[in-house]
């Protein structure tokens, strides 16, 4: 009897060089920001620009990382995922090649925010889909090795920026950079399709025994079937198996947990996330087809043509997320805390220019809270081996002690203290971008993990670039760093006190729900 085969991701492998290739242009793209006001803040100095500059230009760029971030899943369709790689790494390095000859905000403006940060959207969704593709059973060490490698590069390249200045200048430093980033299209080319290194292996009898089993069919509160639901490895696409509803909740029923960072493979419901998300799995797809057949045809064809092109704007941008509270409370939350922590630390620079610290001790001590940050992520990854706990729990805990050392920064100016407290800010910083895809993971479905993800990076980057200049620019008029820190850590609470109040009434609500039933018994 001829045995089977399936085929299986490497989990390693060429893998391998995909955490390499994604750590490349993450270490410059995301130690930039923080930097920026280091490497450009003599120069807007010397054309006449200030704070609301900087504010402008970095909320600019995420606006145009969000924008090229929506449109990525679409993108990837269509050209597939690599030829977008390759496209964004070229328009990352082009942007930084033309920040050597800019002359005024207007030139760094479309060469850092409006190049670069499309390049850099394209680039993130890229380098985490792929990832997602090759690892399975092992994603949380290698993730823990590619976060290892980004965050040892985020620690040195302050003190590199600052040394490259020192030995070439500004102009000289940015083409030394823009070579450094080329390495953006070098990581973009190591983004091969999984398919050309799956691993063949033989199906054991129960596995056999599984697959000769007859489909179930997906039980919801529509009658339409997606017949691509939660198709396995070992199934071909045309020839999926439908899961039941008990099916469904069983394997959604597992524990979301930091150990499981990077780690999921199916739909992840925590016990906090919205119930409602098992009803609409099989029925977003076919929202289009079960809209159309309830209405008439006879009476108002045109109402229903534009109904249909509302319906595929809405299907394409997954808009129907917007009514979910928990998922509002989510994007709102991350992209308050997101914009606080980043322009907490491009600004922080300049306020200690403004003390009277000198550029070697300010490049140490942005050092020292990304040596704090890469000594962060190594720690949650060992605490992922023994405490399992939600990602999103991790994430609050970040935002309210980031709330609490701020006020603590605020309040010392001497080197020693001030690199102890940027020590703790950056340790409790990777606390709030490590475990941020899996925020999302917990709270959507597989089939919606993309499309959310992509929502989530278009409200974020609307949300900097509508508030970002408002704060550069209450910088401005009031010439006084203090309070516009205290305003970011207003934005950074504004992530943790409504989660605290969302978990309060979730809890309240269940409570009540059980009272209710073992009354009725």
């Amino acid at each position: 009897m001829k045995k089977g085969t399936r085929l299986e991701p490497p989990d390693g492998g060429w893998g391998i060089l995909v955490c390499v290739g994604m750590a490349m242009p993450f270490v410059s793209g995301l130690a930039a920001l923080p930097s920026f006001g280091l490497v450009f803040g003599d120069f807007l100095k010397s054309i006449g620009a200030e704070t609301s500059a900087i504010a402008f230009i970095t909320s600019a760029f995420f606006c145009a990382f969000s924008f090229a971030g929506l449109f990525s899943g679409s993108l990837f369709n269509r050209f597939g995922v690599r030829a977008i790689g390759l496209t964004g790494g070229i328009l990352y390095f082009t942007g930084c090649l033309m920040q050597i000859f800019v002359r005024s905000t207007l030139d760094l403006l479309i060469a850092f925010s409006l190049i670069q940060g499309i390049g850099f959207g394209l680039i993130v969704p890229t380098s985490y889909t792929t990832f997602n593709n090759y690892f399975v059973k092992k994603r949380v060490m290698w993730m823990s090795f590619a976060q290892s490698l980004i965050g040892l590069g985020t620690m040195f390249y302050p003190v590199l920026m600052q040394k490259f200045l020192e030995w070439y200048g500004f102009r000289g430093c940015l083409a030394v950079l823009a070579a450094i980033n080329f390495h953006a299209v070098l990581g973009m080319l190591l983004m091969q399709p999984v398919e050309w290194h799956m691993r063949r292996l033989p199906i054991n009898d129960q596995e056999m025994f599984e697959n000769a089993k007859p489909p179930q069919p997906v039980i919801t509160d529509n009658t339409q079937e997606d017949p691509n639901l939660l198709s396995p490895l070992t199934y071909s696409r045309k020839s999926s198996q439908k899961l039941s509803r008990e099916n469904l909740r069983k394997l959604s029923s597992r524990s979301s947990s930091i150990a499981s960072l990077g780690n999921w493979s199916g739909p992840v419901i925590v016990s906090d996330a919205s119930p409602q998300m098992v009803n609409v799995l099989g029925s977003r797809r076919h929202s289009t087809a079960i809209s159309n057949k309830s209405m008439p045809t006879s009476n108002n064809e045109v109402s229903d043509d534009k109904r249909s092109v509302w319906q595929i704007i809405v299907d394409f941008l997954d808009l129907t997320l917007m009514k979910k509270p928990i998922y509002v409370n989510i994007v709102l939350g991350i992209s308050f805390a997101l914009y606080s922590d980043i322009a907490f630390f491009t600004l922080q620079p300049l306020y200690m220019f403004h003390l009277g610290y000198d550029k070697p001790d300010t490049a140490s001590i942005i050092a020292i809270g990304a040596a704090a940050d890469l000594g962060s992520r190594v720690f949650l990854a060992f605490l992922a081996m023994f405490i399992q706990m939600p990602s999103r729990y991790i994430y609050l805990a970040g935002a309210f002690f980031t709330v609490i050392s701020r006020f603590v920064f605020l309040t010392v100016f001497d080197f020693k203290n001030m690199a102890i407290i940027t020590a703790v800010m950056g340790f409790l910083r990777t606390w709030i971008h490590v475990p941020l895809p899996l925020v999302f993971a917990e709270y959507l479905p597989k089939d919606r993990f993309a499309t959310g993800y992509g929502l989530f990076m278009f409200l974020q980057g609307n949300i900097m670039f509508v508030i970002g200049p408002a704060v550069g620019y209450l910088r401005d008029m009031t010439q006084d760093y203090v309070l516009t820190f205290h305003c970011l850590n207003f934005f950074m609470a504004l992530c943790a006190i409504p989660w605290i109040l969302e978990i309060i009434f979730v809890k309240f609500r269940r409570r009540t729900k059980i009272g209710a039933i073992s009354e009725s018994k």
